[in-house]
């Protein structure tokens, strides 16, 4: 099992990508701590997990508050004896438009939820990896602001654009403590925030050079390659997993 015995933190665990990473992590014998807000669906998913036999542990709470990565990295410590690695994959995409048209909350909003959680993250779990000797990070990032540019979508871009440079400091900061950070990009995927329009999601298919959007499990079997030791010699990345999205131009 490529997690066995390991303690990894999922954000955005209570659905999408991230409850999906909780259920394929778990077959590989990690002991989850999971976040979100939702406490309803996190405990549904925990005790699922733990009915089938696996260690999971949940806390609730907002990726935007600080202190609350450092709760989750307590839990970590205290339920399992550390921290071994993180799937930092709650995000948002906020309210769409033009920048000019706005407003500043949103665009603070953006940022707090995709780019002022990952330094929170990163501020908590690196110190507790240390202690273990070792670790990996993965922040869920965006071929948006990376390979090309939505319009509307100035904010999540401008975050997600973020992420991967602070991956890239990290990654270079602490690789001398066998600690790796990368950056998972994923396309479109069929998660709550796409929505449940028909039409879109056609649209959306055709921008993929697979021609069909991502199923979460997809997502999250990236994620767990990165986070596994098969990804040994992995750090600094932006790996790309859009289903040719990036590259795609009819």
């Amino acid at each position: 099992m490529l997690l066995n015995g390991k303690t990894i933190i999922i954000t955005g665990a209570s659905s999408g990508i991230g409850a999906a990473a909780a259920k394929i992590f778990a077959a590989e014998g990690a002991n989850l701590v999971l976040g979100a807000r939702r406490a309803d669906l996190l405990e549904q998913i925990t005790d699922n997990l733990i009915t089938n036999g696996n260690e999971a542990a949940f806390l609730a709470g907002d990726v935007a508050d600080s202190a609350y990565a450092e709760e989750l990295v307590n839990v970590a410590e205290v339920r399992f004896g550390g921290l071994d690695g993180a799937f930092n994959n709650a995000g948002t995409t906020g309210d769409m438009g033009p920048i000019p048209d706005m407003a500043d909350s949103n665009w603070h909003r953006v940022m707090a939820v995709n780019l002022n959680s990952g330094f929170y993250a990163a501020k908590s779990q690196i110190p507790a990896m240390r202690k273990r000797g070792g670790g990996s990070l993965v922040f869920t990032s965006s071929f948006v602001g990376h390979t090309i540019g939505l319009p509307g979508m100035g904010a999540y871009a401008a975050a997600k654009a973020g992420l991967i440079g602070m991956t890239q400091v990290l990654a270079a900061e602490h690789g001398p403590e066998n600690i790796r950070v990368n950056a998972l990009l994923p396309g479109g995927t069929m998660t709550p925030m796409a929505g449940d329009d028909a039409g879109f999601h056609e649209i959306v298919r055709g921008f993929h050079a697979l021609k069909r959007m991502a199923e979460p499990s997809e997502i999250a079997s990236a994620a767990l390659f990165l986070l596994s030791d098969h990804a040994s010699f992995v750090t600094g990345s932006a790996m790309i997993a859009d289903g040719g999205n990036s590259i795609n131009k009819i």
